[in-house]
């Protein structure tokens, strides 16, 4: 595909991206609940495609069908282990956004520090988001670098669409907040879905259709149709893959913040509900599109190549091809800005605004778009290291934000929860998980998912049932969790 095809479908992306921000600026953008959550007054319908566009990004078409281009259908149980996990929304949406609007926290970290009574505790889940979710917003933009370069064949460099992507996360964050993002997600979420299913249609179809194509699957490629496949699918592997996936929604700050955002509750069951829905059909889309990988070119020297090798191949009408990858580079700058928005507002309200007590509202919310673009560079660095199999990388990213996990359970589920039990768990899990991803050590043959994870859990539950617990603020917290429920379940 021509340079020129590709440069005029970024063009007329960013033209309406930018419009489609622009018209959603508001009054309430002036603080920090109306620049980061919305002023809590997102919509159903624009929650759930903005969840799905923010989560599903350049993990899913690059991603995900890289993986199946590796492993063959484990990639798909692998996907629907994350799809199950996001019902925890059902148990934790509610009470994430009844808190919110009591208590009137802007992030998840707020959120367990004033729930333990220790503003040490917001600090250590604040960095560990900080080191950790760096690496998954440099993942996005490395997918478009790698989407961008192969569909053009080397004609349009990596660097060049990383710092495309860059450049519009950094435009599209400062517009509005996330306002801007929400609407811009919303419209990138539905090219996203029309795009992917059409172009999957077509490859299929080019493949001799389903029938055909999954014969060729298992006449050339048997091992593809089964567990563990290919090989690269061992039980250790894959529960280290699927572990952090699973608990992706509580972890992944980015993710729950979103949780404070919808109007009602009602609107929080539209977007779960929407999600669920968008979620199965892109994942049945992004596999197939795997499998028609490994069918028309086997042998790639990664599996990220997979989806631009398919999008510039003749399977695929240029126009259509163009607007898959816009589709992409859409989801992952979606992604990207979300993480901007989340990381500068967890720094200014968790990290800044605990080392300089009694900063306002609009200090805050300068230094919060300060931080912004810093986030987008930091990340772009990060991307120049071209590391491969973008799904793998991203799981790696949310190991380490598994250890907040704990301290998320017990903050509505446990009175006996400590502030000292909550930073033991955060601060050692981290560590633990930072120093096996560092060395590349797996103990026992398990990733550092899985030991980030069960380090955490021992050391809250232990360090909690030895120290004193917060009885008074526990009670308030847990009390109102559970009448604002019943209220609403009496409605």
């Amino acid at each position: 595909m021509t340079a020129n095809w590709i440069w005029a479908g970024v063009a007329i992306y960013a033209v309406f991206a930018f419009i489609t921000a622009w018209l959603s600026r508001h009054d309430a953008q002036g603080t920090m609940v109306g620049y980061f959550l919305g002023d809590r007054q997102m919509g159903g319908f624009a929650s759930a495609l903005s969840y799905s566009a923010t989560t599903y990004s350049a993990f899913m078409l690059i991603g995900l069908a890289g993986l199946t281009y590796r492993g063959g259908v484990g990639a798909l149980g692998f996907e629907l282990i994350y799809l199950c996990g996001v019902s925890m929304v059902l148990v934790f949406g509610p009470r994430f956004w009844l808190v919110g609007k009591k208590f009137g926290y802007v992030t998840p970290s707020e959120m367990l520090g004033h729930r333990y009574a220790h503003r040490g505790v917001a600090v250590a889940a604040a960095l560990c988001s900080l080191v950790f979710l760096i690496p998954y917003a440099a993942v996005q933009l490395a997918g478009v670098g790698y989407l961008m370069s192969g569909m053009s064949d080397g004609a349009i460099g990596f660097t060049t669409g990383a710092v495309l992507a860059t450049v519009l996360a950094i435009v599209f964050s400062l517009v509005s907040g996330l306002r801007s993002v929400a609407w811009t997600d919303s419209l990138q979420a539905i090219v996203m879905l029309i795009t992917a299913t059409l172009a999957v249609v077509l490859v299929v179809h080019g493949l001799g259709g389903l029938g055909g194509m999954f014969a060729s699957l298992q006449q050339d490629h048997p091992g593809f149709l089964s567990v563990p496949g290919p090989g690269f699918f061992s039980f250790n592997t894959f529960l280290g893959l699927t572990l952090p996936w699973f608990f992706f929604c509580l972890s992944n700050p980015q993710v729950s913040q979103r949780l404070y955002t919808p109007r009602s509750m009602a609107s929080m069951r539209q977007m779960l509900m929407g999600f669920m829905v968008f979620g199965f059909i892109y994942t049945l889309v992004a596999v197939l599109w795997g499998f028609a990988a490994v069918i028309k070119f086997p042998g790639l020297a990664t599996g990220d190549l997979a989806t631009p090798r398919l999008l510039s191949s003749e399977l695929v009408p240029p126009v259509v091809g163009v607007a898959v990858m816009v589709g992409i580079m859409a989801a992952a700058v979606s992604t990207i800005d979300s993480i901007m928005l989340t990381l500068s507002s967890i720094f200014t309200r968790d990290v800044y605004a605990v080392a300089k007590p009694g900063t306002g509202d609009r200090e805050q919310l300068l230094v919060g778009k300060i931080v912004l673009p810093v986030v987008a560079v930091l990340a772009y660095l990060f991307a120049q290291l071209k590391l491969n199999l973008i799904a793998v990388l991203s799981v790696a990213a949310s190991a380490g934000l598994l250890v907040v996990v704990p301290a998320i359970i017990g903050a509505f589920f446990w009175r006996r929860g400590t502030a000292a039990g909550a930073l033991a768990s955060i601060i050692g899990g981290g560590l633990l998980v930072f120093w096996l991803q560092l060395t590349g050590t797996r103990l026992l043959g398990q990733g550092a998912g899985v030991w980030g994870l069960a380090v955490s859990v021992l050391l809250f539950v232990g360090v909690s049932l030895a120290t004193r617990a917060p009885a008074e603020r526990a009670r308030e917290f847990m009390d109102h969790v559970r009448e604002g429920l019943a209220r609403h379940r009496a409605i």
